[in-house]
């Protein structure tokens, strides 16, 4: 972004970040009310050990892996493409602020520093990989950056993310300026990603630990008028300030770039430009940083925000920035939010991205985790004695990235939020519901209301669908009306984004006729909260299903039936919200007949 404004003093840093080589409320007199505050569960139920996939480093690590990547001169994801346009010939290429002024965290708190560093396991520092890039909080432990920031590198073994400050740490990693640094518990990256064409570039992080930072939204994958031509968008990033040289800014900076149409954008990229895939922003570079705005180098994986969502992330530029009539290309989000969106709500019980399966036994009351490989399950772990409940649900209602359940007790109806407490390494059990002994269904879905909060709904014996909005931490605000004429299904299902729009959506089964219907999520509140119901097959010969979210880990949300013989099929989605909503269904044994609850 622009020179760094005269008379600070502020010592600036030599290096090379982060950028690939590219080309170019109703009345609450009801029976049955919800706990707008928690109260402790009387009986607890039996929890598994939690064992995370990695408990966040010393910060004595964390110090060294920042400090080693700012001291690096490697680029993320490096590559090469064949030319930046037919006229332009072969050419290097780096996504890379030219121009604009420093900002502060208070504006963009949802901004995040990513610092990787690798020593290689040597005493040597010639095969250090060192890098910087740019990411975005989009909830409490999940950062969205770009996929060449991502894939091909181990940021679990080597990453640090800090998150709450608008300066970059000192040289040794040990003043963060404020800020907090975190670990990396797990990372994805779109499964599509090319590191040749920098196509579909689009990574997620989990962190180990929710962060403090202000979450922002994606956009929706209906929004086109964000990308329209000559909308204002602002850019932000520590990265380069120059063409000349590799200093980059010590502050936060932004950048105000007015969109570009596609067919600008081919003008100037020609195939290297994909359409849909990836959108451009700015005025043409003049040739020189006079005159020019641009995102550069260490700007990588940052946000393009227009009305504070994001639009897209910093993929890829010309080399140094400013060849005349350049512009800075990102990726879009709003083709990648429905395989983005599932992991801000990826929660399992391994960690592993995958959808895991909950039952417990008929007989034995036994609860049962059997964690996905992905198109089958493995061998169930035992939860303990779950006697004495009649509904379970697997969700994250503090999106921590550590599986919940919701649990109703059959001898009252009171419902029970138990939650795993990363601080302490225990389980803590709450309840929020009192008396719901007559509803019908229960579904914990994820975010209906469009806000990135966990909900709950619930349909009464009136047939009355209600939304419960989450509030992040197992409260709830005042119940909202959806509608009327749910119980005509026999049920109700639902976790995540069936049709790939980055909405949450509900599944339901009607008792005449087995029609399954796919309900779309508008992420509104209220009786516009779904779209008007698609039938999308008819299912005879299932007496049981589940909605656990994304097993096959492909990005899409998957769902499960079960014959009265007892074997369990796997529907994998495809994202469309048509009757060919799933692929062909593949057997995931056949022995749960045994099983009367599914999470």
């Amino acid at each position: 972004m622009g020179t760094p404004m005269p008379g600070g003093g502020r010592h600036r840093r030599r290096i090379r970040i982060a950028l690939p080589v590219a080309a170019a409320g109703v009345a609450a007199a009801v029976a049955g009310a919800l706990l707008t505050t928690s109260a402790d569960a009387a009986t607890p139920l039996p929890q598994p050990t939690v064992k995370p996939a990695v408990s966040s480093p010393s910060l004595a690590v964390l110090e060294k892996r920042v400090a080693g990547a700012m001291a690096g001169d490697d680029v993320a994801g490096r590559t090469s493409k064949a030319s930046l346009s037919a006229s332009t010939g072969t050419s290097n290429i780096d996504p890379k602020i030219i121009g604009g002024n420093e900002t502060t965290i208070s504006t963009a708190p949802w901004m995040a520093q990513l610092h990787y560093y690798d020593d290689r396991g040597t005493s040597s520092t010639a095969d250090d990989i060192g890098f910087f890039c740019g990411g975005t909080v989009v909830a409490p432990t999940k950062i969205l950056t770009a996929a060449h920031c991502v894939k091909g590198y181990n940021w679990n073994a080597n990453g640090a993310v800090v998150t709450g400050t608008s300066q970059l740490p000192s040289a040794d990693g040990t003043d963060l300026h404020g800020g907090t640094v975190t670990g990396v518990w797990r990372q994805w990256n779109h499964p599509s990603y090319n590191a040749n064409t920098i196509d579909n570039d689009i990574a997620v992080l989990t962190l180990p630990v929710p962060v403090k930072a202000t979450p922002i939204r994606m956009t929706t994958s209906g929004d086109t008028t964000s990308y329209k031509a000559g909308t204002s968008a602002k850019v932000y990033g520590w990265g380069r300030t120059s063409s000349t040289n590799d200093d980059i800014s010590e502050t936060l900076k932004t950048a105000t770039l007015p969109m570009q149409s596609d067919t600008t954008c081919s003008g100037t990229y020609g195939a290297d430009f994909v359409k849909g895939h990836m959108v451009c922003a700015g005025k043409p570079a003049t040739g020189s940083d006079t005159g020019t705005v641009s995102a550069c180098n260490g700007d990588s994986g940052g946000p393009l925000v227009v009305n504070n969502r994001i639009v897209g992330v910093v993929s890829w530029g010309v080399t140094d920035c400013v060849q005349k009539g350049a512009y800075s290309v990102f990726s879009k989000v709003s083709t990648y939010v429905g395989a983005a969106y599932p992991r801000l709500d990826d929660t399992n019980i391994s960690g592993d991205h995958k959808a895991d399966l909950w039952v417990r036994n008929a007989s034995t009351k036994t609860g049962y985790s059997k964690d996905s490989n992905g198109t089958s399950f493995a061998a169930r772990e035992s939860w303990g004695d779950w006697n004495g409940v009649n509904v379970v649900l697997q969700t994250d209602l503090d999106r921590d990235g550590y599986q919940d359940l919701v649990y109703r007790r059959s001898s009252d109806g009171d419902v029970f939020w138990t939650h795993y407490v990363i601080s302490s390494g225990t389980w803590t059990t709450k309840q929020i519901a009192d008396n719901w002994k007559t509803r019908t269904r229960i579904i914990t879905p994820g975010d209906v209301t469009g806000d990135y909060l966990p909900d709950m709904l619930s349909v009464d014996s009136a047939g009355v669908l209600w939304i419960y909005p989450g509030k992040g931490n197992g409260t709830f605000a005042s119940r909202v009306k959806v509608g009327s004429g749910w119980n005509q299904y026999n049920s109700v299902r639902g976790k995540g984004d069936f049709n790939g729009d980055g909405k949450t959506d509900l599944i339901a089964r009607s008792k005449s006729g087995s029609y399954l219907y796919l309900y779309k999520g508008t992420g509104k509140a209220g009786s516009g909260a779904f779209s008007a119901r698609v039938k999308v097959r008819t299912w005879d010969g299932y007496n049981a299903f589940d909605a656990p979210g994304d097993v096959t880990g492909d990005g899409k949300a998957d769902f499960l039936a079960r014959t009265p013989g007892g074997t369990l099929y796997l529907y994998a989605g495809t994202g469309k919200g048509t009757s060919e909503i799933f692929a062909t269904r593949k057997s995931v044994g056949t022995d749960f007949k045994q099983y009367d609850i599914f999470g």
